[in-house]
């Protein structure tokens, strides 16, 4: 199994979120199946209720991401919009946020004060990372990764990117030099 930050390093948490959900040559994997999983994706202590309510917001963020990127890909079908964003909004609101303001070195300072578990906060924050990424100026940038067997979504953030990573861009590139050659037969030293 690949890390996460291996696949999408610079992504949005949103869309890391989302590529939980990743594929390689043979299947679809799933990194958050158990709740040892979604504590490595998170970093903070969780339960299997947070399991739950991750796997729920995910599958909500990938209906959204599906229907702003226009997403055809079989992994993308079945999609419930009214579902995905009342499930953003349940997870925003799963952990009240607040600003405080603290001194530091003589310094005034804002903070984040919030309730709940650091999982719940975790939520609430990517799910709020989500409806500004859903919503604003980026939205347009939001694609899904078309190469062969690809389910990964990601951030257009350079005009020339067209693929998640730079393997997906290679196996474009080795799939359409295949189809370019397919049929020819090698020449009298063995080459094509």
């Amino acid at each position: 199994m690949l890390p996460l930050g291996v696949l999408t390093p610079d992504e949005p948490r949103p869309v890391l979120l989302m590529n939980t959900i990743w594929a390689n040559r043979s299947q679809v994997h799933d990194d958050l199946t158990t709740v040892g999983g979604l504590r490595d994706f998170l970093g903070v202590p969780a339960s299997q209720a947070d399991l739950g309510a991750f796997r729920s917001l995910r599958q909500a963020l990938r209906d959204l991401a599906g229907v702003l990127t226009e997403d055809t890909r079989p992994v993308a079908r079945d999609r419930d919009l009214e579902r995905a964003v009342a499930e953003v909004n349940r997870a925003a609101r799963s952990a009240q946020r607040w600003p405080q303001l603290a001194v530091r070195d003589g310094e005034l300072l804002r903070h984040n004060e919030s309730d709940g578990s650091l999982a719940d906060r975790e939520r609430a924050s990517i799910a709020t990372e989500a409806v500004d990424l859903f919503t604003g100026e980026r939205r347009v940038l939001l694609r899904a990764c078309y190469a062969p067997g690809c389910v990964l979504y990601f951030v257009k953030d350079h005009p020339r990117r067209e693929w998640c990573s730079p393997s997906c861009g290679n196996r474009v590139r080795a799939a359409r030099h295949y189809r370019r050659n397919r049929g020819e037969s090698p020449g009298p030293n063995g080459f094509s």
